[in-house]
């Protein structure tokens, strides 16, 4: 199966307790299965964070008709979708540079090797 490959990155807020209620709510016995299956629904065949220090990186692998903007909105619809999110502002802040309609901001890829 082909797939398109996303690159997102975003801040936590710098809080140590707070980042680490994030990382809490991120295990895999912790997370909703709404959250998982809304996901899978709209295409996101896996998605991985990693974390340096409150920065965030997600890379997320998807069907190839997929589309940030429109996905992203269509994922907001679904069951359980919109109180995660306003649980998990709680907790993120915006890039410095991103746009006040933006949390996750699309990253660049600069290099690539094959």
């Amino acid at each position: 199966m082909s797939t398109k490959r996303y690159c997102l990155a975003l801040d936590l807020k710098d809080n140590p307790e707070l980042i680490a209620s994030y990382e809490y709510y991120h295990k895999s016995d912790i997370i909703w299965p709404e959250i998982l299956a809304g996901n899978k629904e709209v295409g996101i065949v896996s998605m991985d964070i990693y974390r340096a220090g409150n920065r965030l990186f997600m890379i997320m692998e998807t069907v190839p008709t997929f589309d940030l903007q429109r996905d992203f909105a269509r994922l907001g619809t679904l069951p359980k979708q919109q109180e995660w999110a306003a649980l998990m502002l709680t907790f993120q802040q915006r890039l410095p540079f991103a746009s006040d309609d933006t949390l996750w901001v699309e990253m660049q890829c600069i290099f690539s090797q094959n």
